[in-house]
């Protein structure tokens, strides 16, 4: 037969955890103390520790974590923004580089017909 599993209040989860954190003793001895399988507790231990910010060495707290989604997704938006203006300003440069060589190719054709015109003393 299957065993119904043991639910704990919140109350009494925060009271082990408390009990870890401030006595320093091992979980599996508080876990024993309390009749409760040492696994369970030190699950919510390590979820008191995330909550709290205390992370293992490299590891994030809530907060931090939340910044973090906020950050990676403020920089995708921005890369995009930056790609879309690249590539607009390799079209649009395209297009200032042909009109300025049409330009130049004009003035150069003005300038050659006014040096002729004033050579031949017209």
């Amino acid at each position: 037969m299957a065993e119904t599993r043991r639910r704990f209040d919140r109350e009494f989860r925060e009271g082990a955890v408390r009990i870890v954190r401030e006595t320093g003793k091992p979980i599996a001895q508080v876990a024993r103390d309390l009749g409760i399988n040492d696994g369970t507790l030190a699950n919510w231990v390590a979820q008191d520790r995330r909550a709290r910010g205390e992370a293992a060495a490299g590891g994030l707290g809530e907060d931090e974590r939340a910044e973090l989604a906020r950050l990676r997704k403020e920089n995708a938006k921005l890369a995009m923004e930056r790609d879309v203006l690249k590539q607009s300003a390799v079209r649009f440069g395209n297009t200032n580089r042909r009109r300025r060589r049409l330009v130049d190719a004009a003035w150069k054709r003005i300038e050659s017909g006014r040096r002729s015109n004033v050579a031949s003393g017209n």
